[in-house]
């Protein structure tokens, strides 16, 4: 994201001497991506960011996935994951249950109450979606308020920890990437700068405001990356706590987007998908459908026409209002329906007829088209409604 910030305690000029109060250096470490040839930050430490004293296999959650053969379209009920109080004991990170992924993009839910562990993804960026609660994440930058509707948006390798608000459930929708995620290129200047027609400006994009210092002794963190076989999980132990840097400046760090200020584009007939799209990842993109007027030609149909995935499969988190295209299918607040390639889909019975004349949608949904095929995650089979791919059939419904 290549939008500079400046936070905290930094020398005039990089790369040079800078001193503490009591005139020895602080340790000066670049973020950056693709090696030194695109965006980065410059961290001051207070100790040597690359000391360790211990590393250990951290043995993560089951990241088993099976292809989705025979083919067909999926209705996933996320919200029968977790039970009700279950919450309480678990946390954003520990407690992800896989739902779908392949090789570019893993997509999982958790419902967390406790604060989680020290953790950074060294495999890519993650988009943490906020389907509700509230509280904070902490990170080496600093800390930022995060709250329902928001996109985490947390830069590969930033270490950080989840901090939900007590007394209530903290839901949470988790993108993690193999690459990094980013605004579309279209909505981009060559410089980096969001252009007039993006549905979001930087105003909207929130980081961290402040340093967070703490001190500790003999810290884990937990850390995800590629191993023997896919991805694996190691714990290192730090002998001074991470979150020690006074300063950085740059154009790589966390941010929060909200999805009430993603700005929907409309047209006389019915827009295709790219118009919804919010960020994208390598082989994958990520969309935000908002409440919005509707196709206002005088014989328009507002539901999305029928349509073939002939590139890609797409996957829709429906979180909010009442989504017209799906009515009698089973779907309902906290449902994933996954739409393979292959396989022509569009309104259920009834809804194309239904829409005609109606002028608003109020409904909020998360959209992840994907160009390879996803597969399924044991979260995935453990809330699966095995009646939807037949829901088409106007004597099921």
């Amino acid at each position: 994201m290549a939008y500079y910030r400046h936070v905290g305690d930094v020398p005039p000029k990089r790369h040079t001497q800078h001193r503490r109060p009591d005139g020895g250096l602080y340790y000066e470490e670049l973020m950056g991506e693709e090696g030194f040839s695109s965006d980065s930050s410059l961290l001051y430490h207070r100790n040597i960011p690359s000391t360790i004293a211990d590393s250990q296999v951290w043995e993560l959650p089951d990241q088993t996935l099976t292809a989705n053969h025979p083919l067909k379209p999926r209705h996933l009920k996320l919200h029968d994951l977790f039970a009700d109080q279950e919450w309480k004991s678990t946390d954003v990170v520990t407690g992800r249950r896989l739902v779908l992924g392949n090789g570019d993009v893993r997509i999982s839910y958790v419902v967390a109450g406790e604060t989680s562990p020290l953790y950074r993804n060294a495999i890519g960026d993650e988009d943490v979606y906020i389907e509700s609660g509230s509280g904070t994440v902490e990170t080496v930058f600093g800390a930022l308020s995060v709250r329902q509707g928001d996109h985490v948006i947390l830069p590969r390798a930033t270490t950080h920890r989840w901090v939900p608000n007590p007394d209530e459930p903290l839901r949470a929708y988790v993108i993690e990437a193999n690459s990094h995620i980013a605004p579309p290129k279209r909505y981009l200047s060559r410089y980096g700068q969001l252009l007039e027609h993006a549905p979001y400006c930087e105003r909207d994009l929130h980081g961290p405001s402040e340093p967070l210092l703490m001190d500790g002794d003999d810290v884990d963190v937990l850390v995800k990356h590629r191993g023997p076989g896919g991805i694996v999980g190691t714990r290192f132990v730090y002998p001074k706590h991470p979150f020690d840097v006074v300063g950085w400046d740059g154009c790589l760090y966390p941010y929060t987007f909200n999805v009430a200020d993603f700005e929907p584009i409309t047209g006389r007939v019915h827009q295709p998908p790219p118009v919804h799209q919010a960020f994208e990842g390598y082989n994958f993109v990520i969309c935000n459908f908002v409440p919005r007027k509707v196709d206002y030609h005088p014989l328009s149909i507002p539901v999305p026409y029928y349509h073939s995935n002939v590139d890609s499969d797409e996957v829709m988190f429906y979180c909010g209002g009442d989504y017209e295209a799906r009515k009698g299918s089973g779907i309902g607040q906290g449902s994933i329906s996954l739409h393979p390639g292959g396989w022509s889909h569009g309104p259920q019975p009834g809804a194309y007829e239904r829409s005609v004349g109606v002028e608003y949608f109020d409904e909020l949904a998360v959209m992840v088209d994907t160009f390879r095929p996803l597969e399924m995650g044991e979260g995935g089979y453990a809330s699966e409604d095995p009646a939807y791919a037949w829901s088409w059939n106007r004597e099921n419904t």
